[in-house]
């Protein structure tokens, strides 16, 4: 009897740590090109919301982030995600560099990279 109740203890065991899933990445990576299409080094990446629940003019999010080579700037959002949740956010973009600026919208969704592209113009 007591051999059986420690395999259906150690079964237990297995199947409760066999079936705990780890969480994939929350990316959101903005892409910033000019009025001709080109790449975009060096431009500054914002991405913030607002919270809806709560006063308007508190800010939930708000991140900044520059573009490389590539005109990509990317925001890790693994924190702001826990399994489970429904969604992640829906953020607005301002993208800028020097006198150029662009805006946009992007929507976060768990567990993905997500992309957007931002064009700047003068």
């Amino acid at each position: 009897m007591k051999k059986i109740f420690i395999i259906i203890l150690a079964l237990s065991a297995v199947s409760t740590f066999t079936s705990c899933r780890k969480k994939k990445d929350t990316i959101a990576n903005i892409y910033v090109r000019d009025e001709n299409d080109d790449i975009v080094n060096g431009a500054m990446v914002v991405l913030y919301g607002t919270n809806t629940a709560g006063t308007p003019q508190q800010v939930a999010v708000f991140d900044t982030a520059y573009t490389n080579s590539s005109g990509l700037a990317s925001f890790n959002y693994n924190d702001l995600y826990q399994l489970g949740q429904a969604g992640v956010a829906v953020l607005d973009i301002k993208a800028q560099k020097q006198n150029r600026v662009g805006q946009g919208i992007i929507k976060i969704e768990a567990e993905k990279v997500n992309e957007e592209t931002v064009f700047i113009n003068p």
